[in-house]
């Protein structure tokens, strides 16, 4: 069989607690945990209220198209030189910048909203600056987590991590529409600003290590340490099959087709606002958040390289599934079960990342990953929404989908040829 090749052959299988929510027993990640998923929920809310706003001010499909654009830009051109930062400087100091940029960035629409202030370059620059400050903390939060908790217990926190993520898109479009109803735009994004201070306090007395001393090996060196770190990614068999596996999902699908969801609950005749769309919207957080409970409460799914692979074409079968689907119920139940794979190969794959990344360049490995895993979202825009524009969304996505279903077979063939 073709995917019997991906298996880790490179390395040792990673060590993994068979204990349920392993990481959750370590306090230091408990407080993390907590901190950092709510940092997540304000970054939803602020979505919510920043994008409704928009939207009554200009009425620009432009302006929303550019929003997409700024959040992960910075990670397709960054996101390799922040996680080269997480090496050099003090990752802590690093996620405090991410988050004190955030709140000023709420605080910023806040201003301008109550003084009626708001102007297309301004709205430009905040979406800019809130799409830096995401590429900052990222790389560097995945550091933490790995000088946080125990070997056996990376696994675990990875994947409890990306749950807080699903949880902070599941609970945040709520939360946020009830401060634009109970307390306005402008005090609510003010309180939203407040979200993010736990995290930032608490990372003065987290615990961490100070980056390895600088030396002639590990110097900044720019461009020329960062493609070291590409060096070592495309040498070592589990670093490049994770970093392939994931930037292809992302270049080829990403998360485009949530976008699109209007014209697909208008296909499946639930296009109004109400409970049923409100349902398909949320169905794939909601199956990536039930997919985090159900296999840390089992201790389900070690991370290997085959297993992350079957999850993800199990992902691309879904949503093919959805995009040509005529059925309602069909169509939640398969984008729940898409987000229960997507969490799986997602958490999977960036767990056999930080396991094997070399410690002296574990950010700058990190942040290469992250720059397939979020920076290549930028071209999913154009292989399911452009193509939607020219063939309809239920052809661009399922034809996508497809298209990333056959590169990954390929690959599992090719390795299997070439293992034999």
């Amino acid at each position: 069989m073709a995917l019997e090749s991906l298996k880790i052959t490179t390395s040792p299988p990673a060590p993994v607690s068979k204990r349920s929510f392993a990481a959750l027993a370590n306090p230091q990640f408990r407080n993390y945990f907590s901190y950092a998923t709510a940092a997540m929920v304000a970054d939803n809310i602020e979505h919510v209220i920043s994008y409704w706003v928009m939207y009554q001010k200009f009425h620009s499909p432009a302006l929303g198209g550019f929003a997409v654009i700024s959040h992960w830009v910075p990670f397709l051109f960054f996101a390799g030189f922040t996680g080269l930062l997480a090496d050099r400087f003090d990752i802590r100091r690093l996620i405090q910048i991410g988050m004190v940029l955030y709140m000023g960035v709420s605080l910023c629409w806040g201003a301008m909203f109550i003084t009626d202030s708001v102007t297309m370059p301004r709205a430009m620059t905040l979406l800019v600056v809130h799409g830096i400050a995401g590429v900052i903390w990222s790389p560097a939060a995945q550091v933490l987590i790995h000088q946080i908790v125990m070997p056996t217990e990376l696994a675990s926190a990875v994947r409890i991590a990306a749950t807080g993520r699903y949880l902070g898109t599941l609970v945040g479009p709520a939360l946020g529409s009830a401060l634009l109803l109970f307390f306005g735009s402008s005090y609510g994004i003010f309180i939203n600003a407040l979200i993010y201070a736990p995290l930032c306090v608490w990372l003065f007395r987290a615990p961490g290590r100070p980056a390895a001393p600088r030396t002639s090996a590990t110097a900044l060196r720019g461009m020329s340490d960062l493609w070291s770190a590409v060096n070592v990614v495309a040498r070592h068999r589990v670093l490049y099959s994770m970093t392939f596996l994931i930037g292809a999902a992302s270049f080829f699908v990403g998360n485009a087709y949530q976008a699109q969801m209007p014209g697909f609950a208008s296909g499946l005749g639930h296009g109004r606002a109400d409970f049923s769309y409100g349902a398909l919207l949320a169905a794939d957080a909601a199956g990536g958040l039930i997919g985090g409970i159900v296999l840390e409460s089992r201790a389900l799914l070690a991370p290997t390289i085959r297993a992350a692979f079957v999850l993800a074409m199990s992902w691309c079968v879904a949503l093919i599934i959805f995009a040509l689907s005529s059925s309602y119920l069909l169509s939640v139940a398969v984008l729940c079960f898409a987000g229960f794979v997507e969490l799986a190969f997602n958490s999977m794959a960036q767990a056999l990342v930080q396991i094997n990344a070399p410690a002296e360049i574990r950010g700058r490995v990190i942040g290469v990953f992250t720059m397939a895993g979020m920076g290549l979202r930028t071209f999913s825009g154009f292989s399911v929404g452009l193509l939607g524009a020219r063939f309809g969304i239920h052809i661009s996505l399922a034809s996508s989908a497809a298209v990333l279903l056959v590169v990954y077979l390929l690959v599992a063939t090719w390795s299997s040829t070439k293992a034999h």
